[in-house]
């Protein structure tokens, strides 16, 4: 560990957000060059690296763009910045930890890892309304709350106070979250909607749909002795009637300036809404045109329906790699941390990648963080996720007799072809690349359920008995986050007018609902998570006892014995299990790198967690397709041969393989019986030097297996004997 410090910084090929640099812009160049400078790899990794998920949202703030369209009356997404339109006509939103979709989506897999159960039995509509109206007024009244307590901290403190000033710093804050979309109409639209149910419906219990009209009154007793309930006087400023006098009169003025000082385009309306929103009265206007206020509700929530519908169908791809990503990275779960998995984004899409005129900027790179003694920046592993799987067997219809699905213009995917170029390139730099096909229901654990392995293999066959075969790494089923048929979100129901006042109609059409289509991660993301965390010894010890602090996890088999139920994923199981026969068939085959959803328990403890069935590369062998860890170990001694002999140095590869108890062979031998020894019992490792093509020859052998390395021997300046 003290040479290898790390094998786990994976390289994901996807863009993530076209308008930050990528790796083809920033390697520029490489006409003449065989390296890139220590300073050029410093601004790769400042632009492209990172280290936790959070680091990622930072660098790359994923973000999705806006702007209004006149001509049809609707609000246009885009994920590229639209080109030709005003700077001030765009509107940017950012899709991080406060975007209400992704959140929503963030506490789905945290609600339903902590219940552990599958997807048929879990409530997915009880945590999809999080993005309704209702549910975002909910967190605004949450930011409400603290702004409050907050603000009378505040004023019960003498100016000049440190902690007075403390507290103005985290008001600050406060308020430029509340601040940050007063011009962002889409954003308020949810304040206006649930503003005027509230007006209207004022009084109502939590439950009811329905509201008499109101007249705010005081309780008094008649002359007479009777019980009578009177118009309120009215107040001269209605409109300033609040809650607590003390603090929030003076926060109406705040948000009113701050509002004003904001927005772009004042609209007295918003300025109200905007202060009844974080400042709310007590007090119903009594001049209320019901009618109008109904017109403007129902027109709203229509509005924000077809507008979050259009939103959720174009950010949902870019969702779903921002979900991959979290994905690879919460894989590695312990506190002690060791070896941090890292990934290296390239910020371009896969075709530009692969193009002839970008390859070279490709290698240039790899050539010049994996073909070095220094491998502090050595890329180990790669991730292609949306890897095109067509369909077969679709029947054509001549006539549509009822409503089916929408032809969907399809997402860009990678293309197989795109994959083999950049396996072609990668295997020379030994970099074992992760694939999964692209998101969907006939690519979940229930269609592979049903449907066995074998639309996979074939469709990877054009991969097989290649140069780079052991590089790639089919990951199978994906997994799914909402499933397309439970993905349906209720928005709210339309108002009526009724005699006596206003109601929500209870009328199935009046029920505005949007289809979210169901979330897909992809296997990918997850395989290279896994793979990458187990490198890990500290990783390794929170399931092992047996573990050498000194060797990274290269060796560790996760199919051997029961190490697939001790190191487990986070994700939650999906499905009941596959069948006897698919799993007999994924055994007889023994392909891809295939995830389980299985009733599995060990030490009297079930396992509620998808476990890894498979883990191969698409190199062949006797029994099906080869484990991966052999590739990854012949890479691991290759790299510390070449360091330890000089560069392949004729007498320092046979001091490296002797007898001798210092060797490294001999090191390697005295250490075997942990989980992650690099030498296992039942392996072995020889040597044969060819003097005269100047090659060495080394067998591996895994448990009865034999896997060669050739390197090219550097010639010393005195014969040795052999």
């Amino acid at each position: 560990m003290d040479i290898i410090n790390q094998t786990n910084r994976t390289m994901l090929f996807e863009e993530i957000n076209p308008e930050k640099l990528d790796l083809i812009t920033i390697v520029g160049d490489v006409k003449g060059i065989d390296s890139l400078s220590d300073d050029k790899i410093k601004e790769i990794n400042e632009h492209l690296l990172v280290r936790s998920f959070d680091e990622f949202l930072d660098k790359f703030s994923p973000s999705v763009y806006s702007f209004f369209n006149a001509v049809n009356q609707k609000v246009m997404y885009t994920l590229k910045k639209p080109e030709g339109i005003p700077e001030e006509a765009i509107s940017e939103i950012k899709i991080d930890h406060s975007n209400d979709f992704l959140r929503m989506l963030f506490t789905l897999i945290d609600t339903k890892r902590s219940q552990g159960i599958t997807n048929v039995d879990f409530k997915f509509e009880n945590l999809l309304d999080m993005i309704s109206p209702k549910k975002v007024m909910d967190d605004i009244r949450q930011v409400r709350k603290e702004i409050h307590y907050m603000y009378g901290q505040h004023e019960k403190l003498d100016d000049g106070d440190p902690k007075k000033l403390d507290i103005g710093d985290k008001l600050n804050v406060m308020f430029e979250d509340a601040s940050r979309n007063y011009n962002n109409v889409m954003a308020m639209l949810p304040l206006a909607i649930e503003d005027i149910k509230t007006r209207l419906l004022l009084g109502r219990a939590q439950e009811e749909t329905s509201s008499e009209a109101i007249q705010v009154g005081q309780l008094t007793i008649g002359e007479s002795g009777e019980l009578k309930i009177i118009e309120a006087p009215k107040s001269d400023n209605n409109e300033l009637m609040l809650l607590d006098e003390a603090t929030s009169t003076d926060l109406t003025q705040v948000f009113a300036e701050d509002y004003d000082s904001l927005s772009e385009t004042p609209s007295p309306y918003v300025q109200d809404l905007v202060v009844r929103t974080f400042c709310p009265l007590p007090a119903v206007q009594s001049e209320v045109d019901t009618a109008v206020e109904v017109q403007n509700y129902n027109t709203y929530l229509e509005f924000y329906k077809n507008a979050k519908d259009d939103f959720v169908k174009t950010v949902k791809p870019l969702v779903e790699k921002i979900l991959g990503v979290k994905m690879f990275f919460d894989q590695y779960a312990i506190k002690n941390k060791g070896m941090l998995p890292s990934m290296l984004i390239s910020n371009a899409k896969l075709d530009m990648l692969v193009k002839s005129s970008n390859i070279p900027r490709l290698e240039t790179y790899l050539n010049t963080v994996n073909a070095k003694n220094d491998f502090t920046d050595t890329i180990w592993f790669g991730i292609v996720p949306s890897v095109e799987l067509e369909n077969t067997g679709q029947v054509k219809v001549s006539r549509a007799r009822f409503r089916g699905n929408e032809k969907v213009v399809k997402q860009d995917g990678n293309s197989m072809e795109s994959l083999a170029m950049l396996l072609q390139v990668v295997k020379e730099y030994k970099v074992q690349v992760f694939f999964s096909f692209e998101s969907g229901e006939e690519t979940t654990f229930s269609s592979m359920a049903t449907a066995g392995i074998d639309k996979y293999i074939d469709k990877c066959s054009v991969l097989t008995r290649k140069e780079y075969s052991e590089f790639a790494i089919p990951s199978a089923p994906n997994f799914t986050i909402i499933p397309k048929e439970k993905s349906g979100v209720v928005i709210d129901s339309r108002m009526l007018q009724t005699e006596n006042g206003v109601e929500l109609s209870k009328e199935k059409e009046d029920i505005l609902k949007l289809w979210i289509e169901g979330v897909y991660v992809g296997a990918s993301y997850v395989s290279a998570g896994i793979v990458a965390a187990y490198q890990c010894p500290e990783y390794l010890k929170g399931a092992f006892k047996n573990v050498n602090r000194d060797y990274p996890g290269v060796r560790f088999d996760i199919e051997a014995g029961d190490n697939s139920l001790r190191v487990v994923t986070t994700m939650t199981k999906e499905i009941s299990g596959f069948t006897n026969t698919i799993k007999d068939l994924i055994n007889r085959k023994n392909f891809g790198f295939i995830f389980s959803s299985e009733n599995a328990q060990i030490q009297d403890s079930d396992i509620k967690r998808i476990t890894v069935y498979k883990a191969r590369s698409m190199a062949m062998s006797e029994d099906g397709f080869d484990s991966l860890y052999k590739t990854l170990v012949s890479t691991y001694i290759e790299r510390l041969l070449r360091f330890q002999t000089g560069d392949f140095k004729h007498e320092n590869i046979v001091k490296f393989f002797s007898n001798n108890p210092s060797s490294q062979k001999s090191r390697w031998l005295g250490t075997r019986g942990s989980i992650n020894s690099i030498i296992q019992e039942g392996d072995d490792m020889s040597f044969i030097i060819d003097e005269k093509s100047n090659m060495c020859h080394i067998d591996l052998v895994f448990n009865g297996n034999v896997k060669n390395l050739e390197v090219m021997i550097t010639k010393g300046t005195s014969a040795m004997k052999v």
